[in-house]
């Protein structure tokens, strides 16, 4: 949602500059524990609580540090306190996606994902990045995932750029074509 991110950007900008402060490895133990963060938020036992009307914001955050276990510092338990007390942690998701993307531009890489019809040699897969890079101007990180609809091919997504050599995608657009 637009608007959820909207309302995530600036815990993500403010999360970001925590971490380039921090320096040495923080931006990916930012990474690290906004994931993690995240994926807490949006699991089907903690939603119920989030969404508690009776529970307090400190209990809440007692709750959530709770099961975010010994893997958060000082600083990323405040931050799920800031987040508890502005009633954001439903936002977690867009604020660690806003959160990559700014460690990407930073590092000078992007994320791409490659939907392949089959399983990719990791040979293929490696000469695909490469190709990747030299296309993009820069260090590129893939996720690779099967998706047999595809029916042969590769679609590949980096940023809001998809490239698809699908032959689903040929099929679509030659449908398209003959229609017009």
């Amino acid at each position: 949602m637009a608007e959820n991110v909207t309302i995530a950007r600036p815990y993500a900008e403010a999360a970001f500059q925590l971490a380039r402060e921090q320096g040495g490895s923080a931006l990916a133990a930012w990474a690290r524990a906004l994931e993690r963060m995240a994926d807490i938020a949006v699991h089907a036992d903690m939603q119920p609580c989030i969404d508690d009307p009776r529970l307090l914001p400190s209990q809440l955050t007692q709750l959530f540090l709770g099961v975010c276990g010994k893997t958060l510092d000082a600083e990323q338990q405040n931050f799920v306190k800031v987040l508890v007390d502005n009633d954001r942690l439903t936002v977690l998701p867009e604020i660690r996606d806003l959160f990559m993307t700014y460690k990407n531009e930073h590092e000078g890489s992007k994320q791409a994902l490659i939907d392949s019809a089959f399983p990719i040699e990791t040979a293929t897969q490696q000469q695909l990045v490469a190709d990747l890079e030299r296309r993009f101007a820069c260090k590129i990180e893939a996720t690779v995932q099967v998706d047999p609809e595809l029916i042969g091919g590769v679609r590949i997504t980096v940023g809001d750029q998809v490239i698809d050599a699908s032959v689903r995608g040929k099929l679509a657009a030659m449908a398209t074509a003959l229609q017009n």
